[in-house]
């Protein structure tokens, strides 16, 4: 439903099953999330490249979920991916100066704030997904995250942007791996 669009249709079966297994994590544990408005509404946005914030929130959340697996960090899975879809739920365009971008050369500082406010606000959280939210960008953020799930996240996000920064790419489409 959410990743079909980047799913080659010549991958195997088990890659295939891998995508619709992700969606159905996403579907589980943050359908409100992503049938929100608002969250909608970050598709708008570009954050990466030509990558919108809600692509990037997804790649983040399948990043995050890969990484937990593949390294057996032990994460509660629906908390990091609840997280990962809101660290960047800012909603506004952060290229731009607007009145919703109260910092326009210093997003990166503030927006995990931000993120945080407008999440709280729309959405019933954990503490645990509070400091996903509000420490993604620790370094930037000084005080470094708490929990596992926030290292996680964190780390995910930065790899995500790596790879929509630079753009890497195969046949003209984005070609992500995730862990």
């Amino acid at each position: 439903m959410f990743t079909k669009k980047y799913v080659d249709v010549t991958e195997s079966e088990e890659v295939q099953a891998k995508h619709k297994a992700f969606e159905h994590l996403l579907e589980e544990y943050a359908g409100d999330i992503l049938h929100s408005d608002n969250f909608q509404k970050s598709k708008l946005y570009i954050q990466h490249g030509d990558v919108s914030v809600f692509t990037h929130s997804i790649y983040v959340a399948r990043c995050a979920v890969m990484i937990n697996r593949k390294l057996h960090v032990g994460c509660d899975e629906r908390e990091l991916i609840r997280g990962a879809l809101l660290h960047d739920y800012f909603l506004y365009d952060w290229h731009h100066n607007t009145p919703e971008n109260i910092h326009p050369h210093l997003h990166g500082f503030y927006h995990p704030g931000i993120a945080l406010k407008n999440a709280d606000r729309d959405f019933e959280l954990t503490l645990l997904e509070k400091d996903i939210i509000k420490k993604h960008m620790w370094p930037l953020t000084v005080v470094p995250p708490k929990y596992r799930e926030a290292w996680v996240v964190t780390t995910a996000d930065k790899y995500s942007s790596f790879l929509e920064t630079v753009k890497l790419r195969k046949s003209g489409k984005a070609d992500f791996h995730y862990a």
